[in-house]
């Protein structure tokens, strides 16, 4: 059976992205860009909402990597590699490779998705995150605490559900990102 991971880069004040969209803040450095690539190795299947998977899908292509270092390189060959859902209404195709496109996201079928892999999943999205979050799906909650506060934006995790969490494991790298990573024990 397969864990499902939600995972994301975070401000300190808890948003995956600023007021304007932006998330330029939390570009990682080779020692994170390492960690990542670690993480989304053991990922057979990634779950995307539509604008997450359109601001992952640069890693289809070659074009701008050649001038990267190594680690970056690397990341795109392991995204390459896991097959990846994307859930939206209005996507027409997929424009990247192991890519299908589910119109709405269904509890159950995420469920047997889980029960029926031999890996990990993760789970990449505020919106779809919360719906996850909210039907008992996430298993595991990775986050990479950026030391910056952007003020407002768009929540990392949802808001109105409670989740008691079981710290597994921490971290801290060099340039001031910390990692957590935590067990969901229960969800009310």
């Amino acid at each position: 059976m397969g864990t499902l991971i939600y995972a994301a880069n975070t401000s300190l004040d808890g948003y995956l992205e600023d007021e304007t969209g932006s998330f330029d803040w939390s570009v990682p450095d080779e020692e994170v860009h390492a960690f990542w690539n670690e993480h989304e190795r053991h990922i057979g299947t990634s779950l995307y909402g539509r604008r997450m998977y359109e601001t992952m899908r640069i890693w289809e292509s070659d074009d701008w990597l050649a001038n990267e270092p190594a680690v970056v390189r690397e990341y795109a060959e392991i995204w390459r590699d896991a097959d990846k859902i994307v859930y939206s209404s209005t996507l027409e195709v997929a424009s990247t490779a192991r890519t299908r496109i589910e119109r709405r996201f269904e509890p159950d079928v995420v469920r047997r998705l889980k029960e029926e892999s031999s890996s990990d999943l993760s789970i990449g999205g505020a919106t779809i995150g919360a719906e996850a979050f909210r039907h008992g799906l996430v298993d595991e909650c990775v986050l990479l605490l950026c030391p910056v506060l952007v003020g407002s934006g768009k929540p990392a995790l949802p808001q109105g559900i409670r989740l008691d969490l079981e710290l597994l494991d921490h971290r801290r790298f060099n340039n001031g990102v910390v990692y957590v990573r935590h067990r969901v024990r229960t969800a009310t």
